[in-house]
């Protein structure tokens, strides 16, 4: 993470990488303003870029981050509807998920996650399919995010709002 901090430049080699989004919404009487920071920065480790769904959480996610999701509203892929559908069959079955096709992306994600739970079945795949895809489309939104919800990122933050 500090390392990412580290990563946020206005420009390299005359390429742009920061922009800001305003956003503005009425609240009863009142008005709220967002001011999205995004940067495009890439590198060799995170090619589609350092602020963008990393490769570990693309069987999830791998698109933008758009502004529905800095709203605070998840915006899933729909090819997920069907593959959680298929996913939550084949672990209640015992399937080898390995060995399909459309599935296989998230074996690691569900032998990671299954160990969590006791009695996985028919009664409550969704609820722990559900959970889990929260779960990861949370470190999605992290990943995103300019500035960290950490120390440094937060630190990095006060700095940049004091510069204003």
């Amino acid at each position: 993470m500090q390392q990412q901090q580290k990563a946020i430049f206005a420009e390299t080699e005359g390429e742009m990488h920061n922009t800001i989004t305003p956003i503005a919404r009425r609240h009863g009487e009142r008005y709220e303003l967002d001011l999205v920071l995004r940067n495009n920065i890439t590198t060799k480790e995170n090619p589609l870029g350092v602020f963008h769904p990393h490769a570990e959480l693309h069987h999830i996610k791998k698109e933008n981050i758009g502004l529905i999701e800095v709203m605070g509203l998840a915006v899933l892929p729909s090819r997920l509807k069907q593959e959680l559908t298929d996913l939550g069959d084949a672990i209640c079955r015992g399937s080898d998920i390995r060995s399909d096709e459309t599935l296989a992306k998230h074996a690691d994600w569900v032998e990671f996650f299954l160990k969590k739970y006791g009695t996985v079945n028919h009664a409550n795949i969704t609820e722990i399919l559900q959970t889990e895809t929260g779960i990861v489309f949370s470190k999605v939104l992290e990943d995103a995010g300019v500035y960290k919800r950490t120390d440094a990122g937060q630190t990095c933050f006060r700095k940049f709002i004091a510069a204003l």
